[in-house]
């Protein structure tokens, strides 16, 4: 269930198909995933997962793969 809301926020927020999910999938890899698509993406995984990441976690959160071990440090497995 959660890598269902996990995958759904970045295809909303970069508009791309479940297909380019992936361990290649990093910051600047596409056009949307700039700064501002950053900042989109961070806010939108807040309110899904009821959280709030800390700032170093926001810019540590470089890839699709490690966005996935920095959410599980606020308790969300996917």
């Amino acid at each position: 269930m959660n890598l269902k809301k996990y995958n759904n926020v970045f295809m909303e927020c970069f508009n791309i198909d479940e297909n380019s999910l992936n361990s290649n999938l990093i910051y600047n890899s596409i056009e949307e995933w700039d700064s501002v698509g950053h900042m989109a993406m961070i806010a939108e995984l807040e309110d899904v997962f009821e959280i709030m990441l800390e700032t170093e976690d926001v810019i540590e959160f470089s890839s699709y793969t490690i966005g996935k071990e920095i959410l599980k440090k606020y308790n969300v497995e996917i």
